[in-house]
């Protein structure tokens, strides 16, 4: 099995700039001197990525008032991602990355296991990126079904770091 390179605390966040689901730009740097979760996930309107994207809008006013944004990324189209959005009511950006290149730059695509085999995909994942631009926290092969757990974990983390 091909070792993907993995982020670790104190990393740079390897810098990116995608599309939204209404073909906007979006960068990283849009977001210096904020913190922001950049999640990337497999593949929208799926059980496991809508259950996690739900997870962070429900609880994005919590998280934006511990002082974080967040962004999803995915290899889908502007399009299915627009579906997505207005399907789920997300209010977040959503970001394509159909030739995987930041997925892979962030250790998010490569080599996996699913149902017993070895495949290459989206590892789903989540980071927490700081004001600084550096990778914070770094999780790879996250489960969908505990996003809202990790959450509530990234918001308490935040609130010690601010008192």
């Amino acid at each position: 099995m091909n070792e993907t390179t993995r982020l670790a605390p104190g990393d740079k966040a390897p810098a990116f700039s995608l599309p939204d689901a209404d073909g906007n730009k979006v960068s990283l740097a849009d977001f210096k001197g904020r913190r922001v979760i950049v999640y990337f996930y497999p593949a929208a309107s799926t059980p496991g990525c809508t259950k996690q994207a739900c997870a962070f809008r429900d609880n994005l006013r919590d998280l934006n008032d511990a002082g974080l944004d967040v962004v999803g990324i995915s290899p889908d189209k502007p399009e299915k991602l627009a579906k997505f959005r207005d399907a789920e009511k997300l209010t977040f950006p959503l970001l394509s990355d159909p030739d995987r290149k930041v997925l892979t730059a962030w250790g998010a695509y490569g080599e996996k296991q699913m149902y017993g085999k070895t495949v290459q995909g989206v590892i789903r994942s989540t980071f927490v990126v700081d004001e600084k631009g550096k990778i914070e926290t770094a999780q790879y092969n996250v489960k969908a079904a505990s996003t809202a757990a990790k959450i509530t974990q990234i918001i308490a983390q935040a609130s010690t770091a601010t008192e």
